[in-house]
Parts: structure tokens; C-alpha cells; sequence
């Protein structure tokens, strides 16, 4: 039969998660700090302490002054009860023995004894806490619904606490006490108290994890969702792939008359989604995210500075079902495609073909007769007759004929600013491109707006902000006050600097660029036999006879042959040389070195006077 200890034991392991080993240590922690009360014992003495779970006892062993004779038992023993642990010990020797009281500790150490044993085991019930809910991260959890504030909502998860903010809440939901929900983890940190667990309903990852739940073929491997956009509490779209031949995406995902989809929407408070098959051609694939509306044409512009633009051409009858209500079907589909989307209609795009044209008499003779017809079928349109399908189509072609030359226009002009894009980039410190946006001490919300729009590191937004800032602005949720605090925060980081790289020169081209020994004198500088490498500063001395310390190219005003030409470096001399002096370096025999000659124009006089060096 179990004893008390034992029992007692036991159920601390199973109530806290803790393993043997960490009760083990704070029970020899409490054991330490109750003999060091009891026995007065100084801190810097070591004590150690050991429990045998087998026998339920314990140890205590202290570090001890060996002596003849003990005039403090707690901090000294004889030599012969050293020798009895180490017979090799001398007198005035440190050594561990045991030390354990003949009695129980008492009232004021046992109660010492009981509150550090409480305080391990609290710290070490949260880091197990900490540990179980960060391994969670980024997936779903089942929790109740404790209390419910106009900032948050808190969900009981059994041992711990999540925290649900306002802005992590769905529109229209409404959360009452004891409810069941299920929620995303977003982020768990350390707190005094515990873990601080943040949830989310409306991270577009917990649409992820729900399908991954609810369809086999995406937990399995066989479909691959490629993107998510989603408005929480009103419509989300998914793009989905197949990785193997025979398997429909979207049919696995809706399932058999839409039962796999209609538990997600259940769960999502009746929330619309619409599942896409995904396409490597995003001409197709921006076709299909602006279903369920039919399109006419897709027409990419992918501008280097400007980003990617996409022009839909849709029937008339299909621009208010492609745009959606207020405009939510076309910016799900921008998100889910990461193109800017234009949506015309066939008239529309027509009308404006035709008015360019009109203005510019070269686009009208390539353009030919499909400008005659299609100026009647507009004419017929604002009259409000019907017009043809036919006709439509006729449009369409003039639409398309349009497009393609605007496409071959625009070549040279994309190789252009793609040159001054790669110029800018080079500028950015690669330095930049490792550091994270959470490490770049940056509002979170304006964190959370910069992840959205897929900028993950500092070095992509110094990048984006000195290429075109309107794109950071178009950011949904994105100001001008944001973007001026983005600014004040990226011209406030300090980069290190970037590693040099280490150019080991080749035997042949040591032998190459070796010089003859020439005696260093004014004729082998004159020459430019004598090389800077090697030489010392020349003694350079001012009109008061201070010396100045200068580097040798500053004092000769010559220049490195660099790829830039060496811009750099004569901006620099410039900045150096003053106004009215000249400088000459010539070589002192007496003195062994370069000495530099200073001349120096005196008020308006056009003669020169030389400052020579004593």
C-alpha cells in the first residue's frame, strides 16, 4: 500500500503536468532553503540536498572547514569524520558531509520549506503551459467562454487562459458565458501571471486549419490550398490545387452535395465561401477568382515600379456581378490573386478605345475599319437599342486588338524602369532584408497592414518606400499618418554593416601588379612608379606650423579607378581643398619622408608664397 508521500506526490505530477524530476528539484530546493533557516547557515556555504522517492527520505550535505577542534558544528568537522568520507583529506581542507538534522525542522523552516516548494511549482506549471500552447501556435483550439467585455472576450482552455481582442472577433457574433467556441491561436507570450494566449476567428489561417479538418485529400497531401481571402462574418475566397492527376480540388473540398463546406460555413457563422481551382496562367486564374461572373478578356500589366495590373473586360450584364456588393467580390480577388484588378465592361473599355483614338491619329490607322463599326455599335447602345451578341463580340476584338498593341508598346519602357528598380535595390543594405518587421520596433497594427500586403522584412519595405510609396498607401486600412510614422521608424533603424567579402588575388596576378623598387624620391613620385600602399602619412604642416596628419592620396589629390569613376572620392578631395592653396609633396632627405609644400594665395596679391617646414 501506498503511503502519503508517495499518494501526495503523485497527484501534484497529475494535477500540474509536471514530470518526477521537476518536483524532485523543488523538493530539494525547499530542503536547502528550510536547513539554511534552521541552522542560520550563510549563503555563500554550499548545500546541496537529496530525496530517495523509494525510501521517502531525504539528505542534506554542506560544505565544512576541516579542524582540529569544532568550535562551529555548522560550518566545521574534525578530520577524523572527514576522513571518513575522504581519507586523503588534510586539516584546513573544504568538504562536502552529510549534514542532515537529527530532528524535524522546525515551525518557521517547514513553513519556508512549504512556500518555495509553491513558487517552484507555480514557475514551472507556467513554463509547461507556455511550452504545451506555443507548440499550438497557428493551429485551432475548443475552449468556454468565461467572461465577455467590450474589449475582449476570455476563453477558458482548462488549465489556461486565451484572450480574444475586438478587432480578433467576427462582425455579427455574438459570445455569451459557457458557450463552445473554437478559435485560432494567434500568439502566445510570457507574462508573470502565466502565458498570454491571443485567439483570433477571424485570421484567414483558421479557415485554413478548418478545411484541413474537415477534407481528407488537403490533410493527406492530395489538394494544396495556394491562397486565402476573406472578409470574416461575410465571404471568403479559397484557391485550391490538385497534386495528383485524377483528383478534382474543388469537388473534395465542397464534398458530396456540399456537406464538407457547409459544417466550415456553420462553424464561420454562415459565412459565404467560394473554393477556385487554382491556375499557373494568371490570366486564367484572375478569370476564375471573379466568379461566380463571367469574363470577356484578361489583360496583365506587370510594371516594375507600379506593380501588377490586371484589366478584366466583362459583358455588360456581368460588371455588377463581377464588382460585387460594394465592390467585395473584386477585392476578394485581387487579395486571393496579389494582381490590382480594373474591371470594365466590353462598352466601356470600347468607348475609351474609341475616344484615344480619336485623338490620336496613329493608334486609328493600325486600329482600321473596327473603329467605324465600333463607334455605330456604341451609338446604337446609348440609344438604347439591343444590341447583338454578335456585336459584343465585334467589340471585343477591337478590345483585344487595343491591348495587344498597348502591350508591344510597353516593353522597352518596363526594360527601363526595371534598370532603375535593380539600381535602387542595390542601394538597400542587405543587411535589411534579415530583419523582421516585429524585431523593427513598428506599431502593430501597422505591422499587421504590412504582413497583409505580403511585406515581411525591413529591407522589402525601405525597398518598396523608395520605389513607389503609393503602392504601401493602396494597403487596405493603410494613411498618410501611417506612412509618415512608417518613414520616421525606417530612417530610425541602425543596420549593421554588411560583411566584407575577401578577395584573394591569384599568383599571376600578384606578379602582375608587383612594382620595380624604385628610390622614393620627387622624380618616382612625379612618375607614379611609388604607390601609396605601404607609405606613410606625409608631415603636412599649416601656416601656424601645426602638423596635419593626412592620408597619401588626400595629399597628392589622386583618385582610385573604380567602377563608379571614382565619384566618391573626388567629392571628398573637393570637400577637403581649400580655397587659395596649393600643395606639393616632395621628398625630404633629411627627414626621410614625403613633406608636402604648402602654397597659399595671401588676401587678393596674384603671387604665390611657400610655407616650407623647419
Amino acid at each position: 500500500m501506498k503511503s502519503e508521500f508517495t499518494l501526495a506526490f503523485n497527484e501534484i505530477a497529475e494535477h500540474n503536468k509536471l514530470k518526477r524530476e521537476v518536483i524532485i528539484e523543488a523538493l530539494e530546493t525547499a530542503l536547502v532553503s528550510a536547513y539554511r533557516r534552521e541552522m542560520s547557515a550563510s549563503t555563500a556555504q554550499h548545500v546541496v540536498a537529496k530525496v530517495d522517492i523509494g525510501t521517502e527520505s531525504f539528505k542534506i550535505y554542506a560544505e565544512k572547514e576541516v579542524v582540529e577542534d569544532i568550535v562551529d558544528h555548522r560550518t566545521e568537522v574534525t578530520l577524523d569524520e572527514a576522513r571518513k568520507v575522504d581519507p586523503e583529506i588534510k586539516l584546513g581542507d573544504m568538504i562536502t558531509v552529510e549534514s542532515t538534522p537529527p530532528r524535524n525542522f522546525g515551525r518557521i523552516a517547514a513553513q519556508t520549506a512549504k512556500q518555495v516548494i509553491l513558487q517552484r511549482l507555480r514557475e514551472s506549471e507556467r513554463e509547461s503551459q507556455y511550452q504545451e500552447y506555443a507548440s499550438r501556435e497557428g493551429d485551432i483550439i475548443h475552449g468556454t467562454v468565461q467572461s465577455v467585455s467590450p474589449q475582449s472576450v476570455t476563453i477558458g482552455l482548462g488549465r489556461a487562459e486565451a484572450v480574444m481582442p475586438r478587432n480578433q472577433q467576427v462582425p455579427g457574433e455574438r459570445y455569451r458565458p459557457h458557450d463552445k467556441v473554437r478559435a485560432y491561436v494567434l500568439e502566445v507570450r510570457k507574462s508573470p501571471r502565466g502565458p498570454q494566449i491571443v485567439v483570433s476567428r477571424t485570421h484567414k489561417n483558421m479557415l485554413r486549419r478548418l478545411l484541413e479538418n474537415e477534407v481528407p485529400e488537403i490533410y493527406n497531401g492530395l489538394v494544396e490550398i495556394k491562397s486565402i481571402a476573406r472578409e470574416p462574418g461575410h465571404r471568403s475566397k479559397v484557391a485550391v490545387a490538385a497534386l495528383q492527376e485524377g483528383v478534382d480540388p474543388v469537388g473534395a473540398c465542397v464534398g458530396m452535395r456540399g456537406v464538407r463546406i457547409q459544417s466550415i460555413v456553420k462553424e464561420l457563422n454562415d459565412e459565404k465561401i467560394d473554393v477556385i481551382e487554382w491556375n499557373a496562367d494568371p490570366s486564367m486564374f484572375i478569370a476564375k477568382s471573379l466568379s461566380p461572373a463571367r469574363v470577356a478578356g484578361v489583360y496583365l500589366d506587370d510594371d516594375p515600379i507600379s506593380g501588377r495590373t490586371a484589366t478584366v473586360i466583362v459583358p455588360d450584364d456581368q460588371l455588377s456581378l463581377a464588382i460585387g456588393r460594394e465592390g467585395q467580390n473584386a477585392r476578394l480577388a485581387a487579395k486571393l490573386t496579389s494582381w490590382r484588378i480594373d474591371i470594365k465592361s466590353v462598352i466601356e473599355a470600347a468607348g475609351d478605345i474609341v475616344n484615344k483614338a480619336k485623338a490620336a491619329p496613329e493608334l486609328a490607322s493600325k486600329i482600321g475599319a473596327q473603329l467605324e463599326q465600333a463607334e455605330g455599335i456604341i451609338a446604337k447602345k446609348a440609344e438604347g437599342k439591343v444590341v447583338t451578341p454578335e456585336e459584343y463580340t465585334a467589340l471585343g476584338k477591337l478590345v483585344d486588338t487595343y491591348e495587344k498593341l498597348q502591350s508591344q508598346g510597353k516593353q522597352a519602357v518596363r526594360a527601363e524602369k526595371a534598370q532603375k528598380v535593380a539600381a535602387i535595390k542595390a542601394t538597400i543594405n542587405p543587411e535589411a532584408y534579415k530583419i523582421k518587421l516585429p524585431e523593427a520596433g513598428l506599431p502593430e497594427k501597422i505591422i499587421k497592414l504590412l504582413q497583409e500586403g505580403d511585406y515581411d522584412n525591413v529591407g522589402r519595405v525601405m525597398e518598396q518606400l523608395a520605389i513607389d510609396q503609393d503602392r504601401i498607401l493602396r494597403l487596405e486600412g493603410f494613411g498618410p499618418k501611417m506612412l509618415d510614422e512608417l518613414k520616421a521608424a525606417m530612417g530610425g533603424i541602425k543596420l549593421p554593416e554588411p560583411p566584407s567579402v575577401e578577395v584573394k588575388a591569384t599568383p599571376a596576378a600578384e606578379a602582375a601588379t608587383e612594382k620595380p623598387e624604385v628610390e622614393p624620391g620627387a622624380e618616382a613620385l612625379a612618375a607614379g612608379a611609388v604607390s601609396a600602399e605601404g607609405v606613410k602619412p606625409a608631415v603636412v604642416l599649416d601656416e601656424n606650423g601645426k602638423e596635419v596628419e593626412q592620408t597619401f592620396e588626400e595629399l597628392i589629390g589622386e583618385e582610385d579607378d573604380d567602377e563608379d569613376g571614382g565619384k566618391g572620392d573626388k567629392k571628398q578631395v573637393k570637400k577637403k581643398a581649400k580655397v587659395g592653396t596649393k600643395r606639393e609633396v616632395v621628398f625630404d632627405e633629411d627627414l626621410g619622408m614625403f613633406v608636402a609644400k604648402i602654397k597659399r594665395k595671401p588676401g587678393r596679391s596674384k603671387d604665390w608664397t611657400e610655407d616650407i617646414p623647419e
